[in-house]
């Protein structure tokens, strides 16, 4: 499609300048997966105010859109997303009041873990490898090693439907197992606030160093993928499932079941979206019949 067919972009253009406007732009650039087809426009705000704006225009228009951190838990459609795609990169304020810090949703989680760890805030260890967004982590209650968001989180600002900013407490979120308030009523995350403890900076780093080893040393970290391909099955592991079915190193195309971690599901090279939807549906399959599980995708799907 030309920009004449495209009177939206002419509108976000004035919000948040030409440059921050693009057309057709390949989603395999901006997820871990590294697939994807071109979103029809992708749009980076630049601050808060341009954020409540483009979301405003884009509800007015009836467009579909969708609200990207790090892309780390998405398996974008070959033929790409018909509508647009509003980046948080863009919000990467910082504030630190005593033991609570405060993340604008485009930091890293891991850049957050460090943080912490520098200014002496123990909580935020088990993130350290998280790959993501604060605003993402927030969206799905991300977690690791015993840890999650809902353990540290205080309050998070969020864009509702009507256009308004507000702060919820931890306790009006609804934080379960990779599930939230925030996804089921589609807020947009704008902060959070964490409310940590002081610790030993020293004990802190050799938490996180365990941590990492630990991850480095189980998980295919050399290969793209979207981490953890599916949610932990209640009283059973997902990859321990996927191993007995006999799927580790199941291929499709260029995407294949982690030999390391059969709970990964990672581009080898060449991947397409369609390749990894392949692998997962086997998968999902496979386990199923033999074992009467149904595993249910970690990962989300777009397009």
């Amino acid at each position: 499609m030309s920009d004449s067919d495209r009177p939206l972009a002419w509108r976000l253009r004035s919000i948040v300048g030409e440059e921050n406007v693009l057309v057709d732009e390949p989603m395999s650039e901006h997820t871990t997966f590294e697939v994807g087809g071109p979103a029809d426009l992708f749009v980076t705000p630049e601050d808060i105010d341009e954020v409540r704006e483009v979301v405003s225009a884009v509800r007015e228009s009836g467009e579909n859109y969708f609200l990207l951190g790090r892309g780390s838990d998405l398996l974008v459609s070959d033929a790409g997303f018909r509508g647009v795609i509003i980046a948080l990169e863009c919000l990467m304020g910082v504030s630190v009041d005593d033991d609570e810090m405060c993340c604008q949703a485009g930091i890293d989680l891991r850049e957050a873990s460090e943080m912490a760890c520098e200014l002496g805030l123990s909580g935020l260890e088990f993130a350290c490898g998280i790959p993501g967004s604060v605003g993402g982590a927030c969206y799905m209650n991300a977690g690791a090693y015993d840890g999650c968001m809902a353990d540290v989180l205080k309050e998070v600002r969020v864009l509702t439907s009507a256009g308004d900013v507000c702060d919820l407490g931890v306790d009006e979120l609804d934080l379960g197992y990779r599930h939230s308030r925030i996804a089921d009523e589609g807020l947009v995350v704008l902060s959070a606030t964490f409310a940590l403890t002081r610790a030993d900076g020293e004990k802190i780093r050799q938490k996180m160093d365990d941590l990492t080893h630990r991850r480095e040393e189980k998980q295919p970290l050399d290969l793209p993928s979207a981490g953890s391909t599916f949610k932990r099955p209640e009283g059973h592991f997902a990859g321990k499932l996927i191993t007995d079915a006999g799927l580790r190193g199941y291929q499709v195309g260029g995407a294949a079941v982690s030999k390391k971690h059969a709970g990964f599901v990672v581009n080898v090279g060449g991947a397409t979206a369609a390749d990894v939807h392949a692998v997962i549906e086997h998968v999902q399959a496979e386990v199923e019949r033999q074992f009467g599980v149904r595993l249910e995708p970690e990962v989300r799907f777009l397009g």
